[in-house]
């Protein structure tokens, strides 16, 4: 095989979450007694840790980013998850990997509080275990640090050339890139194709099942 490993971002690539996202956003700053943010800034920041995004994508003062954060992860749940869907053929393709015995792991910015019951909600973990499942609580510098990849690389005793880090924004494959990685960008996520040819990918593709592809 070409990778024996894969490293998936989870929003934007394993899940279309940008609508819960954008929900609990405006919730978030009409509790805080704000006006809404542009849906299309916040897109742009999905994949950066939530203080990021309240910053560069909301009208929160730097000051309140950490208390927005806080709300936003409290009334997620109830906003968003109705509106949360697998993207098509993710299931049946990592089955197919699984069965070509490739090493998955999952490299979110998401918290675990509401990563690990996504991952179980939508039939992910049947195929990658919550034990590979990493994400911003690992209390590392977030993407597009390398510190994740390299945190997964070194747990589960994985070789660099051997990987490849799957995600939807410049921001995942900036990091699988300084971790050594060999990096795909999807384009039906976050970013534009054009954004994410910015970060010098080693492939694009338009839709998961591509990604079976590129292991052989």
């Amino acid at each position: 095989m070409k990778y024996k490993n894969i490293l998936f971002d989870f929003d934007g690539t394993l899940a279309d979450t940008r609508q819960g996202i954008i929900r609990t956003v405006q919730g978030t700053l009409q509790q805080m007694g704000l006006p809404p943010a542009d849906p299309v800034a916040v897109s742009a920041t999905i994949g950066l840790p939530l203080t990021e995004c309240f910053r560069l994508a909301t009208p929160t003062p730097e000051e309140r980013t950490e208390e927005a954060a806080a709300i936003y992860r409290n009334i997620f749940p109830s906003l968003a998850l109705e509106h949360i869907t697998i993207f098509p053929h993710v299931l049946e393709t990592l089955r197919q990997l699984v069965q070509l015995g490739v090493v998955m792991a999952i490299v979110s910015s998401r918290h675990h509080i509401s990563l690990d019951p996504l991952v179980q909600q939508l039939g992910v973990e049947r195929y990658i275990p919550l034990s590979r499942v990493y994400g911003e609580d690992e209390g590392l510098k977030p993407k597009p640090a390398p510190d994740l990849a390299l945190k997964v690389l070194h747990e589960l005793s994985l070789a660099p050339e051997e990987t490849l880090v799957v995600g939807d924004t410049v921001y995942d494959l900036q990091m699988g890139a300084a971790a050594g990685c060999h990096t795909c960008g999807v384009t039906y996520g976050n970013q534009t194709r054009t954004q994410l040819l910015t970060a010098k990918p080693t492939h694009l593709v338009d839709s998961f099942e591509k990604i079976s592809a590129l292991i052989s």
